[in-house]
């Protein structure tokens, strides 16, 4: 019988991108990860909002939250910016984080396609 982790139960119910409706803004990429031993589930996210002014704003709220019960761990894997235009159903994926490096946005994408079927989705490694 297979029976999925308390881990990984809850990393099910974390959604894989979560960002600001429009604008421009900081974003950072996430690992999280079980804390269970003999569990290796892990999955990546993207969140981006403007509220921040930094990228470790971002990270240290969402990994807060993550990390509350002790069953998640979680790991900033680079930052970079978004560009939302809801309005042209495009976002654009860019730049990075002085504090934690350049995230991969090729992952990021993936995850902002998945999250906004029907939208252009671009990255690039050049701005800031």
């Amino acid at each position: 019988m297979c029976t999925q982790s308390r881990a990984a139960a809850l990393m099910a119910n974390v959604p894989e991108a979560d960002i600001d409706p429009s604008g421009v803004f900081k974003y950072v990429l996430i690992r999280v990860h079980s804390r269970e031993e003999g569990d290796d589930s892990e999955v990546d996210i993207v969140r981006g909002y403007g509220w921040a002014e930094y990228h470790a704003d971002i990270y240290d709220k969402v990994s807060e939250e993550l990390e509350k019960g002790g069953v998640l761990d979680c790991e900033c894997l680079g930052g970079g910016r978004i560009k939302h235009d809801p309005e042209a159903k495009k976002i654009h994926v860019y730049g990075y984080s002085q504090g934690f490096g350049r995230a991969n946005h090729a992952v990021a994408t993936e995850k902002l396609k998945a999250r906004f079927p029907g939208y252009e989705v671009t990255w690039a490694n050049e701005g800031y």
